[in-house]
Order: C-alpha cells, then structure tokens, then sequence
C-alpha cells in the first residue's frame, strides 16, 4: 500500500518546509518528543515519515552515538534529509544516519531493530494511525520507546467553526456532515494512549500542551507554508473536498473571506492541541 498523496513534498516545497514549516510549526512537537525519549548511549532510533530529518539536531544532543534510520515517500525530502546529516557527521561525532525513500508499506526495516522509533504529524485518519502503530510495535525491540505526535481533537477549532458558517450560510448539509466527521478522526489523548497499548505498549504516559498558530487575514492564512505544506492538505482530504463533488464556490474561499471579515484589524489565532505519547514495548 502506497503513502497518501497529503504527505508528499516536491523538490521545492522540501526546502521550504525545512526553512519554514519545521520552526514555526513542527518544533511544538519535535521539541517536546524529544525531551519524552529515554535517554542512553547507542541507541538505535527510527524516524518513521521523517520528512526533511527534524529533529535530527536534537536527537543527537538527547542521544550520544545514536544511530538513526528515516524514512519518507518524499525523495526531495529525503535528500535534504542526507544533506543536513552529512553536514552534522562532518563535525566528528560519534552519530550517524541513515536516510531512504520509502513508499511502500510495510516498512523495509527488520522486526525488534530498534530501540526508539516515533513519528510526528501524522495523517489523522484512524486506518493511518494503526498502521503506525503496528509497524513500531514491529520494528520496536522488546521494552523499546515508541512515540508519536500529532494534533489531538480540538485542534484547528477556529477553522472548523468558520466552515460550519459557510454550510449554514448556503444550506450544505454534506459539508456540515463532513466537517463533524473530520474533527472526530483526531484522537483524545485518551483513546490515543489505549491505542498505543493495544497495540503492545506498557507503562503509556502522554503529555498535552495548547498552542497557537497566528495568521496575518486570510491570505496570509492560505499562503503561510504550514498551511499549505502540511495542514492544507490533510483538510481537503478528511473533509473529502477532493473525492467528492462540491458546490462551485470553494468552502475555503468563504474562509479566507471570512478571516478577512472578522479579524480585518488583528490577528486570526488557529489552536493547536499538542500530543505526544510514549510506551515501552512490552517484553512479551
């Protein structure tokens, strides 16, 4: 089974979402997974859609002579990914990487390989989520950490309340269904947790914390690289905006309009539930 197409970066878009995406967004989630990763020598790390590496700096402050694995389905990525970690192994350290493209599941990585294994920012959807968590179960030796972080529900609010606007305002049943249906694909920090020990985890331990994505109006909204790199594109296909027919209007027209509308003097504030869980493969 091939990666979905809402994960994919083009040549381009991979220095972009290096230069832009990974400080302003993805480091709520980098930063704080790291400091969650059970500290010690040599260890073996898997980096499961790693995208460019972040936060391959971090790790090998947090873990002296790791060894770490990525993959993505991204090639572009994949190779900024080996530029920065040629660049890191040049200073000496005793560290290295290993990155390669990767687009088919199951992953190519033998089973119990691993001493560590996450992800960050995964696809919402729960099908995407199990696959995750079955293939770190896999590649994860036993009493080895496995972590993910992702957005939990109640995440990207505002959004979701100015497309309710626009199916009440036009009479858009389906697109009122949709907008429920894809809030709900996010996880609690609850179910997350149960998740992870089904799927063989023990001593599961998750930490939440709220924060903020600021826009400048609605351009500045759909412009902003972590829009429409990484958020963008996971919203047209939870709300199936891309499979299914759709008035002639864009509902996310009506959203830019509206920013500009209701936050014509300030700033549009987008929350974001930042979750990370971690769990130790149980011994048998």
């Amino acid at each position: 089974m091939a990666a979905s197409p809402a994960r994919h970066l083009g040549h381009e878009e991979a220095a972009i979402f290096e230069t832009f995406v990974v400080p302003r967004y993805l480091s709520f989630f980098g930063e704080r997974l790291v400091e969650m990763l059970a500290a010690g020598r040599d260890a073996r790390v898997c980096h499961v859609q790693c995208r460019t590496g972040y936060p391959d700096r971090l790790l090998v402050e947090r873990l002296p002579n790791v060894h770490v694995h990525g993959c993505d389905a991204s090639p572009w990525a994949i190779e900024l990914a080996r530029a920065k970690a040629a660049a890191l192994v040049k200073g000496g350290a005793n560290f290295a990487f290993d990155y390669r493209v990767a687009d088919a599941r199951p992953l190519a990585f033998p089973a119990g390989a691993f001493s560590h294994a996450f992800t960050i920012h995964p696809l919402a959807a729960p099908q995407e989520r199990q696959f995750l968590l079955e293939e770190l179960a896999r590649i994860v030796a036993p009493r080895g950490q496995a972590l993910i972080a992702m957005p939990l529900r109640g995440s990207f609010v505002e959004l979701a309340d100015l497309l309710r606007e626009c199916a009440l305002k036009y009479e858009l049943v389906d697109l009122t269904s949709s907008v429920e249906a894809a809030m709900q694909l996010r996880p609690t920090d609850e179910l997350l947790c149960q998740e992870l020990e089904a799927a063989g985890f023990e001593y599961v331990d998750v930490d939440v914390r709220t924060r903020t994505l600021k826009f400048a109006g609605g351009r500045g909204f759909f412009e902003d690289p972590v829009t429409r790199l990484l958020l963008m594109p996971e919203f047209r296909v939870n709300l199936e905006l891309d499979s299914t027919p759709r008035p002639a209007n864009d509902p996310f027209e009506y959203v830019r309009d509206a920013i500009d509308k209701y936050w014509s003097d300030g700033t549009f504030e987008m929350t974001v539930n930042v979750g990370v869980v971690s769990g130790r493969r149980r011994a048998s």
